[in-house]
């Protein structure tokens, strides 16, 4: 592929779905040439916000993906047939790699990603007066950035990733899934140094959602449990336990507390489109059958989902209750909270043969759901399956059913609803990328 087209592909690819942001030259999709002429602090700072407002772009997309593949959810609409065609498998259908479902949440991170190169780089250039105050700008942007780029690996996996994409016309390699997985790792430790040392406040303030974790210490709690995701994800349990002794992890403190992305219905913001009324005809989400039918009796976390008074059906998929997470499309949505690292605290403790340990924190997600003890045998195979079903439950519609199964090599587990269809393990490689350095 020549050059030229190269380099169209590409940054109409990264300039997709990006946020909106007025008051500061092109915001909407800001060029290095903006910020790298002694950027002011005010300017650095709208990168910061800028970013954040970017991690919204698409994320309902990504969430319905991993939701449908993962048998957690199904969306019916008349819009777009694809939903119930290519996402789940009918008749053993692969997946487009050139359909929205694979491009645009693909191109939304990269744009994050772009932006925060941007930050990055703009930092290196300006004349900071404190160096605590780079540090800050210097962690805060590789956390985002690592958690953007672990996105794209969770749709991606055996594909691997690119990583260093700050030249757009020298981008790096695809890396292995592993390659990927210590690339993520490694920026996670940079920014948790940077965060070390930038001092005790951020110099800028972050939106709601980050309540909590504005400072350069608690901020890199929420990096610490970025990294134990991570090592999980990668099989790392050792390093796991480590990470959340470093993050935010209370065992018994509040299940919900942690970093969300806020939505508004303020000009130039957005709404949280995973929020659909209960009981609609048009554009449904539908919870899984099983979802519904595999609850224990008195489970508090029922109320993700709420009974419809007409089952909902389409494609021979069918469901009775509405997904029901969301009460309202200004509901934040949650990046990471306690109960996941709580959850995570008991895999890794699990894991390394712990069993007596991971057992009484899947007692505590257990009592927070309204359920009494776990009374299984206290064997290592018996805990995972615990985990894994305290998992489904608690973290319903965040997109980790179908991540959880796949590092556990039990997507055959999860179940076909009809004849011929199949269980996607990864999304393909996206065409505009096909033929491009290395792609």
């Amino acid at each position: 592929m020549k050059k030229p087209l190269y380099i169209f592909l590409f940054l109409a690819l990264l300039g997709l779905n990006a946020c909106k942001l007025d008051e500061l030259e092109n915001l909407n999709q800001p060029t290095p040439d903006q910020f790298l002429r002694n950027a002011s602090i005010p300017e650095l700072n709208t990168l910061v916000i800028g970013s954040i407002a970017q991690m919204r772009d698409d994320y309902d997309l990504y969430i319905d993906n991993l939701s449908i593949i993962g048998r957690e959810a199904y969306r019916f609409t008349g819009s777009d047939p694809r939903y119930t065609s290519e996402l789940p498998g009918a008749n053993g259908v692969q997946l487009d790699n050139n359909a929205f479902y694979t491009s645009n949440p693909y191109a939304a991170r990269y744009s994050a990603v772009k932006t925060l190169n941007i930050l990055i780089d703009a930092v290196a250039n300006t004349a900071i007066p404190a160096d605590t105050a780079k540090q800050a700008y210097l962690g805060v942007a590789k956390t985002l950035k690592a958690h953007e780029l672990l996105m794209v690996l969770n749709m991606q996996y055996n594909n691997g990733i690119r990583v260093d994409v700050g030249d757009p016309t020298r981008l790096g390699p695809f890396l292995s899934r592993e390659e990927s997985f210590n690339a993520i790792a490694a920026l996670l430790d940079e920014a948790a140094a940077h965060l070390t040392s930038a001092g005790t406040r951020l110099p800028f303030a972050l939106p709601a959602g980050f309540s909590g974790f504005g400072t350069p210490a608690t901020f890199r709690q929420f990096n610490r449990a970025l990294a134990a995701r991570v090592a999980v994800y990668a099989g790392r349990y050792a390093a796991a336990l480590a990470f959340l002794g470093e993050s935010f992890l209370d065992l018994d403190g509040d299940y919900n507390a942690g970093v969300y992305l806020n939505y508004s219905a303020g000009s130039g913001d957005r709404l949280n489109a995973l929020f659909l009324a209960p009981n609609a005809t048009g554009d449904i989400r539908v919870a899984h059958p099983s979802w519904v039918a595999g609850a224990e009796p008195g489970d508090l976390r029922l109320s993700k989902v709420v009974l419809r008074n007409q089952p909902a059906s389409q494609a021979n998929l069918s469901g009775t209750h509405d997904v029901y997470v969301y009460k309202s499309n200004l509901d934040p949505t949650p990046v990471i909270t306690n109960e996941e690292l709580v959850l995570i605290y008991a895999e890794a403790q699990i894991q390394t043969g712990n069993l007596g340990e991971g057992a009484s924190a899947l007692n505590r997600i257990r009592s927070n759901a309204g359920l009494g003890a776990y009374t299984g045998p206290l064997e290592r195979e018996a805990l995972i399956n615990e985990m894994l079903r305290q998992r489904r439950y608690s973290l319903f519609f965040q997109g980790h059913r179908w991540i959880d199964l796949r590092r556990y090599n039990r997507l055959g587990e999860l179940p076909i609803d009809r004849p011929g269809d199949v269980v996607h393990q990864q999304f393909p490689r996206p065409f505009p990328e096909l033929g491009v350095q290395g792609g």
